[in-house]
């Protein structure tokens, strides 16, 4: 079985894919001989009219808690198969039943992480952490929380990294989706935070309204574009870069006055994974039994 998911560039939320489904929980379901005209497709806003035309070559989709997003949606036809998909608003644009929307995959790190053999315990380290969106991290980020003493996280990071430091974590400011997915399915508090207006709202409201949460974020000004390669932290604007970090770097910490920091119900939360986990053992039972 085939897993699909945005592959280019080491992405936080989108290396969630391998790191928990083939590696902890589907790991024979992705074996390289196993059903191979099935695609999975699983976490991330994956589902738009572009890709689905693009997998009309296998003979069945699999959908498991994805999101609608970045282009037009058509109909689904008769080779796919959804389990469920990440909040009410992708259920609506694909016509499905409500009960189909349960919350972004990513949830299931929490019931992972805690029967994990040898569980690993974080002491928390930093008050504020900020996790970029991954189009626009990098260097210029990295300094403006050095400023002031924020750890920084880098979506690019390695999954396990990024799970550490983020439980290591009071609070974190995440213009990055996923960091906030993670720090609440892990029970740290966060803020959204946008800097860009290629930020695409429709999938935080989706998963928002899956928990039952209000999506409000703080605006801050981008610190730089990501289509222009030199656009910061070179010799002929070191003076001007100097002072665009300096001014991202007193709005975040601005927005930690002002900002209520966010977790979901826990009880609902639970609710969601036990939804999930048993859409996925009715997966597995649709499945034929690999050898």
């Amino acid at each position: 079985m085939k897993l699909i998911y945005w592959s280019f560039g080491q992405n936080f939320g989108d290396m969630l894919n391998p790191y928990i489904w083939v590696d902890r929980l589907l790991p024979e379901y992705f074996a390289p001989h196993y059903l191979p005209e099935t695609c999975f497709l699983g976490i991330g806003t994956l589902l738009n009219k572009q890709r689905i035309l693009n997998l009309k070559q296998y003979k069945q989709k699999i959908i498991f808690s994805t999101g609608v997003g970045y282009g037009d949606i058509c109909s689904l036809d008769e080779t796919w198969k959804v389990y469920c998909v990440r909040g009410p608003r992708s259920a609506a644009a694909l016509n499905l039943n409500y009960n189909l929307s349960i919350t972004d995959g990513a949830a299931l790190l929490r019931p992972i992480l805690k029967s994990d053999p040898n569980p690993k315990f974080y002491q928390k380290k930093y008050k504020y952490a900020y996790m970029p969106h991954h189009e626009l991290a990098g260097l210029g980020w990295q300094r403006a929380c050095q400023q002031i003493g924020y750890q920084y996280i880098d979506p690019h990071f390695p999954v396990e990294m990024v799970l550490q430091q983020i439980q290591e974590t009071e609070v974190l400011l995440a213009e990055a989706m996923h960091g906030a997915i993670v720090a609440d399915a892990l029970r740290v508090h966060w803020i959204p935070i946008v800097t860009n207006t290629s930020i695409l709202s429709f999938k935080w409201l989706d998963w928002c309204d899956s928990l039952n949460l209000e999506y409000k974020p703080f605006h801050i000004e981008k610190l730089h574009n990501p289509r222009i390669a030199r656009d910061i932290l070179t010799p002929a604007r070191k003076v001007r870069d100097f002072w665009r970090i300096r001014q991202a770097s007193q709005r975040l910490k601005q927005v930690v006055k002002v900002a209520k920091p966010m977790l979901s119900s826990e009880q609902l939360l639970d609710e969601k994974i036990e939804q999930l986990q048993l859409h996925l053992e009715e997966l597995k039972s649709n499945l034929p039994r690999p050898m």
